[in-house]
């Protein structure tokens, strides 16, 4: 009797276990049926261990390019950006050579100048440094890690763990991006020959909102997927991002927040606008349009507040007229030159209607410009990075860019590489004028 009890006992629990196996398998068929296409992707994405599929496939070949609105002779002559543009050629070392200098290099210059100075670093060079595993670990004797990191799905481009790495996340797409690179430009690890798409559609599937920073992300997005007029996508963990979302994620905090002194957020978040309008608002959602020119003409009036009487801002610009009085008197100079650089660099690609006053503009432009002058050649070099902020804001004032207007002004100065020239005077430089187009 025993023995037919503990056996029906037994029947029960596996008729039991059974039931509820069906029920669990039956729940996860309606389940199925009942979600759409991005959850099942999500299921799916899972049980395999594998990031979300991308559903998004940029297919421009190059990204779109935000203009300067302005071309302003009165405020940079030819023959003081040729002296600005002179100082902030790259001159580094091939050995320990760091990434995040050839990013700023490579930004500010492009990656089709080619220098008549040996000593030079060209944008091919620049180039092939951040996309070629061998060329940076050559520069590093083989012993560091790759600086382009081979997954599954794309490459992976190592940020902020060491000198040899990337200093921020995506700045060196960024600077890929904004130098003109096309999708289709070759990659190589250290495992094969990839392109420059897997880069970008591997920063589309790793990205997340609540990254420490999302500035130079949000940049490269919005130019990839702008010409197609794409504003959303699912990333690898299935969660959908909008341009909307980088938007209201690069609004949050105190402006002081981000990356350079939180500039970094301005000049994106002004690019995004840019971008929206050329594409007829199909970007951005007007709610976001709204809060982001309002973000921006409260930029406007704390800088009006916060500028010093030399034209110059300091590290404090965030908090306006009480700047004055949070003064670190040990502040080292680059803190002031990153904060008037990266102020005149979002104004001009801003429309007018987000700019301070002109003579704000002027005495910043005549600070910087002086500052260049006096500022010995290796201060400039050892901050390298921040300087060239300052070259790439004064040529979009001039409505041109480094590498344009250094072509030209080479062709009538054919010495203006060597390091013991100085640029022409003004009255020779009003002999040989560059022409430089405006761009409307």
């Amino acid at each position: 009797m025993a023995g037919t009890t503990s056996h029906s006992r037994h029947q029960l629990s596996v008729s039991t276990l059974l039931g509820v196996q069906a029920i669990f398998a039956g729940a996860i068929l309606t389940s199925w049926i009942m979600s759409g296409g991005t959850q099942r992707q999500a299921i799916v994405s899972a049980i395999r261990n594998r990031p979300y599929q991308l559903d998004v496939v940029p297919a421009v070949e190059a990204a779109e390019a935000v203009t300067p609105l302005y071309n302003e002779p009165d405020l940079v002559t030819d023959t003081q950006l040729a002296i600005v543009l002179k100082k902030l050629i790259p001159r580094f070392s091939r050995s320990h050579l760091r990434p995040n200098l050839m990013e700023h290099a490579l930004r500010t210059w492009g990656h089709t100048i080619e220098f008549r100075n040996p000593d030079a670093i060209s944008g091919v060079w620049m180039a092939e440094f951040l996309t070629d595993a061998a060329k940076h670990l050559s520069s590093w004797d083989g012993k560091v890690r790759p600086l382009l990191e081979d997954t599954p799905e794309g490459v992976h481009i190592r940020f902020a763990e060491d000198t040899a790495a990337s200093v921020h996340h995506d700045h060196a797409l960024a600077a890929l991006t904004e130098a003109g690179l096309k999708l289709d430009a070759p990659v190589f690890t250290t495992m094969r020959p990839l392109q420059l798409r897997h880069v970008l559609t591997e920063a589309l599937r790793d990205f997340r909102l609540d990254e420490p920073e999302t500035e130079w992300s949000s940049m490269c997005f919005s130019l990839w997927l702008a010409p197609q007029e794409i504003s959303q996508w699912h990333n690898g963990s299935g969660r959908m991002i909008t341009l909307d979302m980088l938007a209201d994620r690069l609004m949050r905090s105190h402006k002081r927040i981000g990356v350079c002194l939180g500039l970094h957020r301005v000049y994106t978040l002004t690019l995004m606008l840019r971008l929206n309008e050329t594409h007829g608002g199909k970007l951005l959602k007007p709610e976001t349009v709204a809060a982001t020119e309002q973000f921006l003409t409260e930029v406007r009036d704390t800088i009006v507040a916060s500028q010093w009487p030399d034209g110059s801002w300091n590290s404090q610009w965030s908090e306006g007229a009480d700047c004055h009085q949070k003064v670190d008197p040990a502040e080292k100079m680059s803190k002031r030159v990153i904060a008037t650089g990266h102020q005149l660099e979002w104004l001009a690609i801003a429309p007018q209607k987000f700019h301070p006053p002109r003579e704000c503009v002027q005495k910043a432009v005549s600070w910087l410009i002086t500052n260049v002058e006096n500022t010995p050649q290796a201060e400039i070099d050892q901050n390298y990075t921040f300087y060239s902020h300052v070259a790439k804001a004064l040529c979009l004032w001039r409505g041109t860019s480094p590498a344009e207007f250094w072509v030209q002004w080479r062709s009538s100065h054919p010495d203006c590489e060597n390091a013991d020239t100085v640029p022409a005077s003004e009255s020779a430089a009003a002999e040989n004028p560059v022409t430089v187009i405006a761009v409307k």
